[in-house]
Protein backbone atom coordinates (compact mmCIF):
# COMPACT_ATOMS: atom_id res chain seq x y z
CA UNK A 1 0.00 0.00 0.00
CA UNK A 2 1.65 3.32 -1.06
CA UNK A 3 1.28 6.37 1.41
CA UNK A 4 -1.74 8.29 1.11
CA UNK A 5 -0.88 11.88 0.09
CA UNK A 6 -4.88 12.62 0.58
CA UNK A 7 -5.81 15.76 2.32
CA UNK A 8 -9.15 17.69 2.99
CA UNK A 9 -10.20 21.23 2.62
CA UNK A 10 -13.97 23.07 1.96
CA UNK A 11 -15.54 22.42 -1.77
CA UNK A 12 -14.71 26.08 -3.40
CA UNK A 13 -17.06 26.89 -6.67
CA UNK A 14 -13.85 26.41 -9.11
CA UNK A 15 -14.99 22.31 -7.53
CA UNK A 16 -18.11 22.03 -8.69
CA UNK A 17 -18.13 20.67 -11.86
CA UNK A 18 -15.54 17.82 -11.45
CA UNK A 19 -17.04 16.93 -8.13
CA UNK A 20 -20.59 16.37 -9.69
CA UNK A 21 -19.24 14.67 -12.79
CA UNK A 22 -17.84 11.84 -9.97
CA UNK A 23 -20.63 12.03 -7.75
CA UNK A 24 -24.09 12.87 -9.70
CA UNK A 25 -23.23 12.17 -13.44
CA UNK A 26 -23.71 8.76 -13.91
CA UNK A 27 -26.64 6.94 -13.06
CA UNK A 28 -25.48 3.55 -11.84
CA UNK A 29 -21.80 4.81 -10.14
CA UNK A 30 -19.54 2.49 -8.89
CA UNK A 31 -18.97 3.98 -5.41
CA UNK A 32 -22.45 3.59 -4.45
CA UNK A 33 -22.49 -0.38 -4.60
CA UNK A 34 -20.29 0.34 -1.91
CA UNK A 35 -21.96 3.45 -0.03
CA UNK A 36 -25.29 2.79 1.09
CA UNK A 37 -26.42 0.84 -1.63
CA UNK A 38 -29.66 0.16 0.09
CA UNK A 39 -30.38 3.98 -0.52
CA UNK A 40 -31.17 4.94 -3.87
CA UNK A 41 -28.88 6.86 -5.79
CA UNK A 42 -30.17 10.20 -7.85
CA UNK A 43 -28.27 11.43 -10.42
CA UNK A 44 -28.46 14.86 -11.27
CA UNK A 45 -28.17 16.99 -14.00
CA UNK A 46 -25.64 19.60 -13.71
CA UNK A 47 -27.91 22.54 -13.57
CA UNK A 48 -29.58 20.87 -11.04
CA UNK A 49 -26.64 20.07 -8.77
CA UNK A 50 -25.51 23.74 -9.44
CA UNK A 51 -28.27 25.01 -8.21
CA UNK A 52 -27.86 23.55 -4.48
CA UNK A 53 -24.37 25.68 -4.93
CA UNK A 54 -24.62 27.44 -1.37
CA UNK A 55 -25.55 24.50 0.19
CA UNK A 56 -21.73 22.94 -0.93
CA UNK A 57 -19.31 25.39 -1.35
CA UNK A 58 -17.43 26.20 2.21
CA UNK A 59 -19.61 24.52 4.31
CA UNK A 60 -18.54 23.86 7.26
CA UNK A 61 -19.91 20.09 7.32
CA UNK A 62 -18.71 19.24 4.08
CA UNK A 63 -15.04 19.20 2.50
CA UNK A 64 -13.63 17.50 -0.29
CA UNK A 65 -10.92 14.54 -0.27
CA UNK A 66 -8.21 16.24 -2.48
CA UNK A 67 -5.34 13.52 -3.69
CA UNK A 68 -2.85 15.82 -5.22
CA UNK A 69 -4.64 18.15 -7.04
CA UNK A 70 -8.11 16.23 -7.96
CA UNK A 71 -10.76 16.08 -5.78
CA UNK A 72 -11.73 12.18 -5.24
CA UNK A 73 -14.14 12.54 -2.40
CA UNK A 74 -15.92 14.34 -0.08
CA UNK A 75 -15.96 13.85 3.64
CA UNK A 76 -19.18 15.63 5.91
CA UNK A 77 -21.00 15.38 9.22
CA UNK A 78 -24.54 15.47 10.46
CA UNK A 79 -26.16 16.19 13.74
CA UNK A 80 -28.14 12.99 14.48
CA UNK A 81 -29.12 14.92 18.24
CA UNK A 82 -27.33 18.74 18.11
CA UNK A 83 -28.50 19.30 21.96
CA UNK A 84 -26.47 16.31 23.14
CA UNK A 85 -23.85 17.28 20.40
CA UNK A 86 -24.08 13.37 19.03
CA UNK A 87 -22.12 13.77 15.33
CA UNK A 88 -21.80 11.11 13.03
CA UNK A 89 -19.58 11.26 9.95
CA UNK A 90 -19.47 10.11 6.46
CA UNK A 91 -17.08 9.52 3.60
CA UNK A 92 -17.36 8.92 -0.37
CA UNK A 93 -14.38 8.15 -2.70
CA UNK A 94 -16.21 8.28 -5.82
CA UNK A 95 -13.09 7.69 -7.61
CA UNK A 96 -12.39 3.93 -7.66
CA UNK A 97 -8.93 4.15 -8.89
CA UNK A 98 -7.82 5.85 -5.29
CA UNK A 99 -9.93 2.76 -3.77
CA UNK A 100 -7.18 0.48 -1.17
CA UNK A 101 -4.49 3.65 -1.18
CA UNK A 102 -5.17 4.07 2.13
CA UNK A 103 -6.85 8.21 1.08
CA UNK A 104 -9.71 7.32 3.06
CA UNK A 105 -8.36 6.60 5.93
CA UNK A 106 -6.29 9.53 6.00
CA UNK A 107 -8.84 11.91 4.97
CA UNK A 108 -10.71 10.35 8.17
CA UNK A 109 -7.75 10.74 10.28
CA UNK A 110 -7.63 14.55 9.24
CA UNK A 111 -11.30 14.88 9.46
CA UNK A 112 -11.38 13.42 13.14
CA UNK A 113 -9.04 16.09 13.81
CA UNK A 114 -10.93 18.62 12.46
CA UNK A 115 -13.78 17.53 14.07
CA UNK A 116 -12.45 17.47 17.97
CA UNK A 117 -10.22 20.33 16.88
CA UNK A 118 -13.19 22.85 16.33
CA UNK A 119 -16.36 21.35 17.78
CA UNK A 120 -17.44 20.66 21.18
CA UNK A 121 -18.10 17.04 20.97
CA UNK A 122 -16.95 14.27 22.99
CA UNK A 123 -17.32 11.86 20.46
CA UNK A 124 -17.75 10.92 16.70
CA UNK A 125 -19.20 8.09 14.58
CA UNK A 126 -20.61 6.51 11.71
CA UNK A 127 -22.53 3.87 10.41
CA UNK A 128 -21.92 1.68 7.54
CA UNK A 129 -22.92 -1.86 6.60
CA UNK A 130 -21.23 -5.46 7.10
CA UNK A 131 -21.05 -5.96 3.47
CA UNK A 132 -18.60 -3.02 3.31
CA UNK A 133 -15.58 -4.35 4.66
CA UNK A 134 -13.14 -1.90 3.84
CA UNK A 135 -15.07 0.66 5.53
CA UNK A 136 -15.05 -1.35 8.91
CA UNK A 137 -11.44 -1.57 8.64
CA UNK A 138 -10.94 2.20 7.82
CA UNK A 139 -12.24 2.45 11.51
CA UNK A 140 -10.24 -0.57 13.15
CA UNK A 141 -7.08 1.41 11.44
CA UNK A 142 -8.25 4.41 13.13
CA UNK A 143 -8.91 2.98 16.40
CA UNK A 144 -12.40 2.90 16.34
CA UNK A 145 -14.85 0.61 18.24
CA UNK A 146 -18.35 -1.14 17.06
CA UNK A 147 -20.78 0.51 19.09
CA UNK A 148 -24.00 -1.27 17.64
CA UNK A 149 -24.63 -3.91 15.48
CA UNK A 150 -28.47 -4.43 14.19
CA UNK A 151 -28.71 -7.78 12.08
CA UNK A 152 -29.72 -8.43 9.05
CA UNK A 153 -31.63 -5.13 8.38
CA UNK A 154 -29.90 -3.88 5.00
CA UNK A 155 -30.89 -5.80 2.10
CA UNK A 156 -28.36 -5.44 -0.49
CA UNK A 157 -28.76 -7.57 -3.95
CA UNK A 158 -31.59 -9.81 -2.15
CA UNK A 159 -29.05 -10.85 0.40
CA UNK A 160 -29.15 -9.29 4.67
CA UNK A 161 -26.15 -7.51 6.01
CA UNK A 162 -25.90 -6.10 9.58
CA UNK A 163 -25.51 -2.34 9.66
CA UNK A 164 -22.99 -1.29 12.05
CA UNK A 165 -22.45 1.63 13.94
CA UNK A 166 -18.41 2.62 14.67
CA UNK A 167 -17.05 5.45 17.18
CA UNK A 168 -15.05 7.21 18.48
CA UNK A 169 -14.76 9.48 22.16
CA UNK A 170 -12.55 12.56 22.34
CA UNK A 171 -10.28 10.73 24.82
CA UNK A 172 -9.70 7.79 23.10
CA UNK A 173 -8.61 10.02 20.71
CA UNK A 174 -6.13 11.94 21.89
CA UNK A 175 -4.45 9.12 23.96
CA UNK A 176 -4.23 7.36 20.58
CA UNK A 177 -2.38 10.60 19.03
CA UNK A 178 0.19 10.83 21.93
CA UNK A 179 1.13 7.47 21.06
CA UNK A 180 1.79 7.94 17.92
Amino acid sequence: MCQSKAMIRPIETKDLIHLWKIKYKDEHPEWKKWDAPYFEHKNLTLTDFLSQKDSIVNQEDYWAIVAGEKIIGTVSYYWEHEPSLWLEMGIGIYDPSYWNDGHGTTAFRLWINHLFETLPIVRVGYTTWSGNIRMIKVGEKLGMTIEGRMRKCRVVNGEYYDSIRIGLLREEWEERSLIR
